[in-house]
């Protein structure tokens, strides 16, 4: 079982200290053992996790500040809304990323949620029907422009003239789809996705998305086995390690190879959480298959 560390409480205080305090901590994560590291693709504080007005830094910004300061670990969004930027852009964003990590970049992506922030700054928030079909045309870009496809892409929301995309990634991005509605979410994840990544956190729950996953990956011709499992355990694993582990344990049991873990909201040491993680979690982990 790998941990993968998810960054998303940029502590209020002097602003010259998030950057020293984000790259510390991917720096611990790395130094740990952990095999990613994630960012919440927001502008605004989650209001599940503190005020909106809160800091917060801008995700990409922030990986690509990562990736010169870290050696080997994946870096990712946790996930791009797809709202928030033009599938080709974000295609050329996440490339970007690929080669200057040295093909450390994945492309996390879901349908977006957080209306507080899209109306704040004027990002279009369509009904969630059409915020499907825009991530699944996203996709289809994405993937034409990491081929050998230059050419145009047609669809019903994005219409490209051209696909070009160079330099190429280095390692193509592996496709991370977040999120576990039944009936439009898992049929993506079964049709395109590489990862799957889900915060269901109840296991009888996580069976079931399973099973529905399972299905959809039927009916599109598709080997469940070829799409990575992982869970979001964010609650504290100091907390009770031991129930913590039994928890990992059985998400094992159904697939599962990776869970997130980040520094708890309001932490006022992110740094020493983390590696925490690496000194009392992750040697734990591995001996969990």
């Amino acid at each position: 079982m790998q941990l993968g560390v998810h960054f998303i409480d940029f502590l209020p205080g002097d602003p010259a200290k998030l950057g020293p305090t984000l790259a510390a901590t991917a720096q611990a994560a790395e130094q740990g053992g952990a095999t990613t590291f994630t960012l919440a693709d927001h502008f605004f504080q989650m209001e599940t996790v503190g005020r909106a007005d809160d800091p917060f830094l801008e995700g990409y910004t922030s990986l690509g500040f990562l990736a010169g300061q870290t050696q080997t670990i994946t870096l990712t969004m946790l996930v791009t809304g797809v709202t928030y930027r033009y599938p080709g852009l974000l295609a050329k964003t996440v490339s970007t990323l690929d080669v200057l990590s040295q093909g450390r970049s994945m492309l996390g992506i879901g349908a977006a949620w957080y209306e507080r922030e899209h109306l704040a700054l004027g990002v279009p928030y369509p009904p969630v029907r059409e915020r499907f079909e825009m991530l699944e045309e996203a996709l289809q870009i994405c993937a034409q422009m990491w081929s050998d496809n230059n050419g145009p892409y047609e669809g019903k929301h994005y219409r490209l003239a051209e696909t070009i995309c160079v330099p190429q990634p280095i390692r193509l991005p592996p496709v991370l789809i977040g999120g576990s509605g039944e009936k439009k979410t898992l049929r993506l994840v079964a049709q395109y996705a590489d990862v799957w990544n889900s915060t269901v956190s109840d296991v009888d729950e996580l069976i079931h998305k399973i099973d529905v996953l399972n299905r959809h990956c039927g009916t599109v011709g598709r080997d469940p086995a070829q799409i990575r499992k992982t869970v979001g355990l964010l609650n504290d694993p100091f907390a009770d390690m031991p129930a913590y582990l039994r928890t990992v344990e059985r998400y094992a049991e159904l697939g599962v190879d990776l869970i997130n873990v980040g520094p708890l909201p309001g932490n006022p040491d992110p740094v020493g959480f983390v590696r925490r993680l690496g000194d009392e979690l992750v040697p734990k982990l591995r001996e969990i298959s």
